[in-house]
């Protein structure tokens, strides 16, 4: 029979939890370059900002809540970035910028600093 400890199948969890945060950055990212070569005004922007608009609501969500184990600091620190990149891709969507480099560039750091 097969005996896993409650630590095993939680750092299993956490692991996968992981994972799945890189793979939802890794399309985030793959959907804004994609944006920045097709243009502002191009349905892969409008793609491309409601799927990272997506992504950070629910990393915003799950920061916020008290069950997040992380560091206050850090959750803090990160809202603030979600924020920043919620209120970016905004201004694209509205036309007033078209900083797509921003937008990969953090989301790079952060998919990269997932460990």
């Amino acid at each position: 029979m097969y005996q896993f400890s409650y630590a095993d199948i939680q750092t299993d969890s956490l692991a996968d939890a992981k994972d799945r945060e890189r793979q939802l950055l890794d399309r985030s990212i793959e959907l804004l370059l994609e944006a920045r070569s097709s243009g502002v005004e191009s349905h892969k922007s409008i793609e491309a900002i409601h799927f990272m608009h997506r992504v950070w609501t629910t990393f915003i969500e799950d920061l916020g809540s008290s069950e997040n184990e992380l560091p206050k600091e850090l959750r803090a620190n990160l809202i603030s970035i979600g924020l920043w990149l919620l209120r970016e891709g905004e201004s694209i969507r509205q036309g007033a910028s078209d900083n797509f480099d921003g937008l990969i560039e953090v989301s790079q750091i952060i998919r990269d600093g997932i460990q």
